[in-house]
C-alpha cells in the first residue's frame, strides 16, 4: 500500500507538469519546444535511475540521511523556480492568440531548452523523492512491485487524460484551471524543501527539534488508534499510528506532496508557503485578469 501511495503521489505531480507544458505546446504547434519536453523526459528518467543508485550509495557510507535531505531540497527549490518562469512565461504568450501569432514563436526559439530544464529537474525531483521515500518506509517486510507498478500506471492515464481534455476544451479556461493548480504545486515545493531543510540541519546538529519554534503542531502520532478513528497509518519503526491528516498519514501524505500542507510546519516553512503562493496568485492574476 505504501509503494502504491509514494509512486503514485510522485510519478502523478510530474505527470501532471509534463502533461499541462505539453498541452500548452501542442496547441500553439511549437513542435521544437514538444522535442525538447520529450527529450527532457528521456533525459530526466535515466538520471533519475543514477540518483537512485547514488542515494543508496551515500545512505550505505553516511549512515544517516541528512544529505539526501540537503539534495531534496535543492531539489524542490530548483523545480519551483523553473516551473515558475517556464509556466508563467507559456501562460503570458500563449493565453493570448494574437500575442501567440505576433511573438511566441520568436521567443520560444530563444526559449526552448527552458522546457527541457524545467522537465527535467521536474521528473528528476520526483524520482529522487521517490526513492529517498520508498527508502524511508522499508520496514524490512519485502517490497510490493505490485503497488509500485500500479501507482506509477494509474498517475500515467491521468496525466494522459489531462493531455486529451486540454486539447478538446477552451483554451483560456484550462490554462486558467491548469496554471493555477501549478502555483500550488510550486507553493507546496518550496514548503517541503524548507522542511527538508530543517530535517537537514537537525540531523547535522545545528539546530535541535524541541526548540523550533511552531505556529500550531496538531494530530501528533499516538502508540494506539483512538476509538472511532479508521484509516490510521502505522510505523512499526516507532510503533506510533498516524492520522490520516497528519502529515505522515494517507491522506495528508498526498496534500503535503501537492499543496505543501503540514500538521507541524515551523515559521519559516509557514511563511515561505504563505510567500510563495501569493507570488504566484498575484502572477496568475496578472495573466488571466
Amino acid at each position: 500500500m505504501n509503494e502504491f501511495i509514494i509512486v503514485f503521489r510522485e510519478s502523478l505531480e510530474a505527470c501532471l507538469i509534463v502533461g499541462i507544458i505539453y498541452s500548452f505546446l501542442s496547441r500553439s504547434g511549437l513542435t521544437d519546444a514538444i522535442k525538447k519536453l520529450w527529450l527532457g523526459v528521456g533525459a530526466s528518467v535515466f538520471a533519475s535511475i543514477l540518483v537512485a543508485f547514488l542515494v543508496v550509495y551515500l545512505k550505505g557510507i553516511a549512515g544517516d540521511t541528512r544529505y539526501e535531505k540537503l539534495f531534496e531540497a535543492l531539489f524542490m527549490y530548483a523545480a519551483a523556480g523553473l516551473i515558475w518562469y517556464v509556466v508563467f512565461w507559456l501562460s503570458k504568450h500563449v493565453s493570448d492568440k494574437k500575442d501567440l501569432e505576433s511573438k511566441t514563436e520568436k521567443a520560444l526559439k530563444m526559449s526552448t531548452w527552458g522546457v527541457f530544464w524545467v522537465v527535467f529537474f521536474s521528473i528528476l525531483r520526483e524520482g529522487f523523492e521517490t526513492v529517498v521515500m520508498l527508502l524511508g518506509q522499508d520496514r524490512g517486510d519485502g517490497f510490493s512491485y505490485t503497488g509500485f507498478a500500479l501507482g506509477a500506471i494509474l498517475a500515467i492515464i491521468i496525466g494522459y487524460l489531462v493531455v486529451i481534455g486540454g486539447k478538446r476544451i477552451n483554451l483560456r479556461p484550462f490554462f486558467k484551471g491548469t496554471t493555477l493548480l501549478l502555483v500550488f504545486l510550486a507553493s507546496g515545493m518550496i514548503a517541503y524543501g524548507t522542511h527538508e531543510g530543517e530535517e537537514y540541519l537537525e540531523k547535522s546538529g545545528y539546530i535541535e527539534k524541541e526548540n523550533i519554534a511552531r505556529p500550531w503542531d496538531i494530530l501528533t502520532p499516538t502508540p494506539e488508534i483512538p476509538e472511532g478513528g479508521f484509516l490510521y497509518r502505522y510505523d512499526s519503526s516507532k510503533d506510533l499510528y498516524y492520522h490520516p491528516m497528519y502529515d505522515k498519514g494517507y491522506i495528508g501524505e498526498f496534500l503535503k506532496g501537492f499543496f505543501g500542507y503540514n500538521s507541524n510546519p515551523n515559521y519559516v516553512e509557514l511563511f515561505a508557503w504563505i510567500f510563495s503562493l501569493a507570488f504566484g496568485i498575484r502572477m496568475w492574476r496578472r495573466f488571466y485578469y
